[in-house]
């Protein structure tokens, strides 16, 4: 809010290159918040098709959370105004490979009532084949 008031002040007294800086500012800070958005769910996301793969079944709770996880990253993901979409392919892949290790960790204290390692649970999934699974679903 103390950045909208800057900016209302900087137009009233014409000073247009400064206002147009802190849009940027702005506009980095409400990307760099979205980003942290999906990323959180791309772990959720991440963490429960690691425990589908490993554990071979799915239960309603787990599908329910994966559709949620899905929808929150398409809708944060959204352009509202433009169309189109904030994060690309190549992004979206980017931010759930950066958080498999974290997934994969979360998935170990849940899969198997926690009875496996990170490491262990690593071994019966394949990374690529859960990230390309997560990718496909967002982009349905």
């Amino acid at each position: 809010m103390e950045e909208l008031l800057e900016l209302r002040q900087l137009l009233e007294q014409g000073k247009v290159y400064e206002a147009l800086l802190l849009v940027d500012e702005l506009e980095e800070m409400s990307l760099s918040d979205k980003i942290n958005k999906i990323d959180s769910y791309g772990v959720i996301l991440l963490i429960y098709l690691i425990k589908q793969k490993a554990e071979k079944r799915s239960p309603r709770s787990w599908e329910i959370s994966i559709e949620n996880a899905v929808r929150e990253i398409n809708k944060i993901n959204k352009r509202r105004k433009s169309g189109g979409f904030y994060l690309n392919q190549a992004e979206l892949i980017d931010i759930l490979q950066q958080g498999y290790q974290l997934a994969l960790k979360k998935a170990a204290l849940e899969a198997f009532e926690a009875r496996y390692e990170a490491q262990e649970l690593a071994v019966m999934v394949d990374q690529e084949e859960i990230i390309t699974l997560a990718l496909k679903l967002i982009q349905q």
